[in-house]
């Protein structure tokens, strides 16, 4: 039996951790973090009357393959920033995305709110995120069990991070709810498949609470897809492929930004 592709990149995550612990223990990292400003608020960021982008910053996906592996992220972030984004979501897995935590420290030097994007699955990756000056963290819940799920929204909230926690069902959406998520993203690809349910965040979305920021994820290729995401009631958008292989990524950061706004007789959250 072969080993489901999520569990392989969630041990190769601890693995990163162990080699990253070795080189600068956790504990140390906790201290550099403690008198740090707090960042940018990114679930702030996503609140406002119209449906916020998130542009994302990654080289390459394991189901793409290569898709900018000549990617300058502080190039291309600054590009999301001009098109009018209201956050930008940085990979920093190294091996199938091809991402670094330096590419996440060039972004949030920017200003606008970073999300570090990758498989958490320890604190010290939570303290490496706010080193870098990212401003929120992902959290996978069919990735990590309750308990864990816990500890690391506590150690976010504790240095002042937000949490964009992911789900793919209302089971997953039952266990993120427990740990009163401010912001809540459903991924419509299976991380075990690959498969992409179009229909995803329409049926989970009446689950999530209006005070919890809704994002759409995977899935929104142009224009349309963020006015359809709008009419199913999502507040935010993430965004990765179709802007890092465009050929001027912010006139299509600013196309999709202006897909979501909302007109002024169209108050109501759901459109």
């Amino acid at each position: 039996m072969t080993t489901p592709f999520l569990d392989i990149l969630l041990a190769e995550s601890r693995a990163r951790v162990e080699v990253d612990r070795a080189a600068r223990g956790t504990a140390e990292l906790r201290a550099a973090v403690a008198d740090l400003d707090a960042p940018a608020g990114f679930a702030r960021a996503l609140s406002g009357e119209d449906v916020a982008v998130i542009a994302e910053v990654k080289r390459a996906s394991p189901s793409k393959g290569d898709l900018a592996p000549g990617l300058d992220a502080g190039a291309q972030a600054a590009a999301y920033r001009n098109g009018g984004v209201a956050a930008i979501s940085v990979l920093t897995e190294p091996a199938r995305f091809k991402g670094s935590l330096a590419d996440l420290e060039t972004v949030a030097a920017l200003g606008t709110p970073a999300l570090r994007k990758d498989f958490t699955v320890d604190v010290h990756q939570v303290l490496q995120a706010r080193l870098a000056g990212a401003a929120a963290v992902l959290l996978i819940v069919a990735a990590l069990p309750d308990d864990e799920l816990a500890t690391l929204a506590q150690a976010a909230r504790d240095c002042h991070l937000d949490c964009l926690v992911e789900v793919h069902d209302e089971e997953e959406l039952a266990r993120a709810l427990a740990i009163e998520p401010a912001v809540v993203g459903v991924n419509a690809r299976d991380l075990r498949t690959f498969h992409v349910d179009r229909d995803a965040f329409a049926r989970i979305r009446p689950g999530i609470p209006d005070d919890i920021v809704a994002v759409a994820e995977s899935g929104i290729r142009g224009p349309d897809d963020v006015r359809r995401a709008a009419h199913q009631g999502a507040d935010a958008v993430l965004v990765g492929e179709s802007l890092v292989t465009a050929d001027d990524p912010r006139a299509a950061a600013a196309a999709l930004v202006a897909a979501g706004r909302r007109g002024d007789t169209a108050r109501d959250r759901r459109w």
